[in-house]
């Protein structure tokens, strides 16, 4: 039974992370990709789509939500197995041998994903190294060896599913439960105490387990009441009242944003077709306004309501710079200076829908500076780390050399000084 649980939910597991992966966008350039020389291991890899805005908000949310449930049923599984794991000699055959190495992918490949997946929930990076790079391989190495234990054992798994009925099963009580009858796998004693715990106490006490898990932590996904009960998630409360009053990942003091860097001598360069603009948020805030309603969706699985953002198009900023009609992607930039995702590249198709937005304003009242004032960007079914704050720079088009060094770590574009950014509209460097 738990192994019927874990094949389904596994498989879903999977599924949705190489989805997650895939909204990342990886191969549209170096910046995007967390997982350098994956090879043939990106090779489903396609264009994220913008459509139904709220595709990452629901794929990432049962990800981390299905991940957290089964976590009792992994453990009970392993309980079931643990004699397997003493039997002795340890290797009896160059076969058994084979098994036993298999295995250890297997447990240790489970445990690895399941544990940096709840770590990175936590935001508690203990680890050495990236956590997608280290969740991405490992969640190959594990798949692998969970697809040759199903060849395996999925005839053994339907023979035992078959042998009782589950009704009758499920019926029986403690003292009325009998051992399983002796047999080659190395799991039944050969002198078995009396039972404690009926097959329907077993699968009650784990299936309690993964329902209380259910309900302080979905609601981070969930929204609504729910949010309240979402105790162990980090962005599971409510973060306060007001237009700004939804989740955040980082602070602007966090990640090195400065009183300078958002303060009256913020400027936005927008680049393009050879041609340069240099904008002032007054300017920007000149120019036509739209609106959008969008969540913010995160990798840890936390996602907000619906946001009522407003700003300007992506696709009316690259036409400011003569890329008019069927605008190409843009590097983003940001003034951020610690931690990853500085800067993030977003795809044609994100830049043309008109719900993208350079975000000024957000539930009528102006951005606070840890929602990205003066100015982010907002694109419906992306990653929250990919809607940048405190944008500085917006190059539409392949980056040149410099723009793919500074995606690859460097710190977010240089400022222009507040002479060389005059006020003027529509004025150029």
């Amino acid at each position: 039974m738990f192994g019927l649980i874990l094949l389904v939910g596994i498989t879903v597991l999977f599924v949705t992370g190489l989805l997650s992966y895939a909204s990342y966008n990886p191969d549209l350039a170096p910046g995007n990709d967390q997982t350098p020389q994956k090879g043939w291991l990106g090779f489903y890899l396609f264009s994220w789509p913008t459509h139904p805005y709220w595709l990452y908000r629901l794929t990432q949310g049962v990800h981390v939500t299905l991940g957290v449930v089964l976590i009792p049923v992994l453990l009970a599984k392993l309980w079931s197995v643990v004699p397997k794991l003493f039997s002795w000699p340890p290797v009896r055959s160059v076969s058994q041998a084979l098994e036993r190495i298999s295995l250890l992918l297997l447990v240790g490949g489970a445990l690895f994903e399941f544990v940096t997946g709840v770590l990175n929930i936590q935001l508690h990076y203990i680890f050495p190294g990236s956590f997608y790079t280290l969740h991405f391989y490992g969640a190959w190495v594990f798949i692998g060896a969970f697809v040759v234990h199903i060849a395996f054992r999925l005839t053994t798994m339907a023979g035992a599913l078959g042998s009782r009925g589950w009704r009758a099963e499920l019926r029986t009580p403690a003292a009325r439960t009998e051992s399983e009858p002796p047999d080659d796998t190395g799991l039944v004693s050969p002198d078995p105490a009396p039972p404690t715990m009926s097959r329907r106490g077993a699968l009650g006490t784990v299936g309690a387990g993964s329902l209380a898990l259910l309900l302080v932590t979905a609601g981070q996904s969930i929204g609504g009441p729910l949010r309240r009960t979402a105790l162990l998630a980090p962005h599971g409360q409510e973060p306060g009242s007001g237009p700004n009053g939804f989740q955040i990942n980082k602070t602007a003091a966090a990640v090195g944003i400065r009183a300078a860097d958002t303060g009256p001598g913020w400027r936005l360069v927008v680049r393009g077709g050879g041609r340069e603009r240099v904008l002032t948020r007054a300017q920007l805030l000149a120019l036509p306004q739209h609106s959008a309603a969008l969540p913010i969706a995160c990798v840890e699985g936390w996602s907000t309501e619906d946001q009522h953002w407003s700003g300007v198009r992506l696709s009316e900023l690259a036409a400011l710079v003569g890329l008019q009609g069927s605008p190409p992607g843009v590097f983003v930039e940001s003034a951020q200076r610690a931690g990853s995702f500085r800067s993030a590249h977003l795809r044609d198709n994100q830049v043309r829908d008109p719900r993208s937005l350079l975000a000024l304003r957000v539930n009528g009242a102006e951005l606070s500076r840890d929602h990205g004032y003066p100015a982010r960007v907002i694109v419906p079914a992306n990653p929250g780390v990919h809607n940048t704050k405190w944008v500085t720079r917006l190059t539409f088009g392949a980056p040149g050399a410099a723009g793919a060094a500074e995606a690859a770590g460097m710190p977010g574009a240089a400022r222009l000084p507040e002479a060389a950014a005059p006020d003027a509209p529509g004025a150029a460097s």
